[in-house]
């Protein structure tokens, strides 16, 4: 970040958006985080870059004519993304998938499309200073309304049962031991039943109040990831 703020500082450039993350707040959260609340990383990915964030935000301090736009998105999934959405989708219609807890824990999500859409939005903006947004597409999906969406688009069935949370939790922990003695990562750990029966809720009110409006809703968005992601030569 040093490195790119001296390049700009060269060649007289006065505005830059920096994509960052949610991770910079951390996890359990008692309300969803706010532009506002105080950040507490717990992983180097959600450090860095904090301390990206604060080099902007020292940068800025010094030279008040010049404009920083941070933009803190969630978890993001679309066309040729291979994240945990990604994942999710493979795993339903592979007819693999386990319902794993109740359901009810919700998940903030951001369309890569949409996070387009914002940063052009800000990049119109005569904003001042340094400003900070999280992205989030609303409203938040359940686990239960998200792989409904999923199940619906691929034509699959969901399954007849769902495994209890402390059941699945056990599975992991199982499988932590056997991946340590095997020495090598498997594809389910305690730390990923944990995640994905966590609720992950962040607030996106700063950008709505700002007037933003994105292009693409989530199931809309959904349905335009799986359906690239089912073409020819696709991953799906």
């Amino acid at each position: 970040m040093k490195n790119v703020l001296e390049a700009m500082a060269e060649n007289n450039i006065e505005r830059i958006i920096f994509t960052s993350s949610v991770a910079v707040y951390g996890m359990n959260h008692a309300a969803p985080p706010t532009e506002e609340s105080e950040p507490r990383p717990f992983n180097h990915y959600g450090k860095s870059k904090l301390e990206a964030e604060r080099v902007l935000e020292s940068w800025c301090d010094n030279v008040p004519k010049l404009n920083a736009v941070v933009i803190r998105p969630t978890v993001v999934f679309g066309e040729r993304n291979r994240g945990n959405v990604y994942n999710l989708v493979r795993q339903i219609k592979s007819g693999r998938f386990l319902m794993v807890g109740n359901g009810k824990n919700k998940m903030s999500m951001s369309y890569v499309g949409n996070v387009v859409a914002f940063i052009h939005y800000a990049l119109n903006q005569s904003w001042s200073g340094r400003e900070v947004f999280n992205y989030i597409d609303k409203p938040d999906l359940s686990m239960n309304e998200l792989t409904r969406i999923i199940f619906e688009q691929s034509g699959t069935k969901p399954p007849p049962f769902r495994l209890p949370y402390l059941a699945g939790l056990a599975g992991g922990y199982a499988l932590d031991l056997l991946s340590s003695v095997l020495r090598k990562e498997l594809p389910l750990s305690s730390i990923r039943v944990k995640k994905f029966c966590a609720s992950t809720v962040f607030s996106a009110e700063k950008a709505k109040i700002h007037g933003f409006e994105a292009p693409y809703q989530l199931e809309e968005a959904i349905a335009r990831t799986m359906r690239f992601e089912s073409g020819p030569g696709a991953g799906l």
